[in-house]
């Protein structure tokens, strides 16, 4: 009778943190995270004028970006 590991070592890589997802759910991930990093550099470029015209205060930029899905 032959014995096998029934565990392997897993790898702690730069994709250790994402072990078990699949391919898209991984770019899925990264789309996710430069949305959210386009956003918050785009509503940090306005002035505070211009935020308050669309309702929106300098505080209020985490919480929006945050909240994004």
């Amino acid at each position: 009778m032959a014995f096998f590991m029934q565990s392997r070592p897993h790898a702690e890589g730069v994709f250790g943190a994402f072990r078990g997802f699949s391919f898209g759910e991984i770019l899925a991930v990264f789309k996710t995270w430069n949305d959210k990093r386009i956003t918050r550099n785009e509503l940090n470029k306005l002035t505070d004028r211009e935020l308050d015209d669309i309702g929106l205060s300098r505080s209020d930029i985490d919480v929006i970006v945050r909240d994004m899905r």
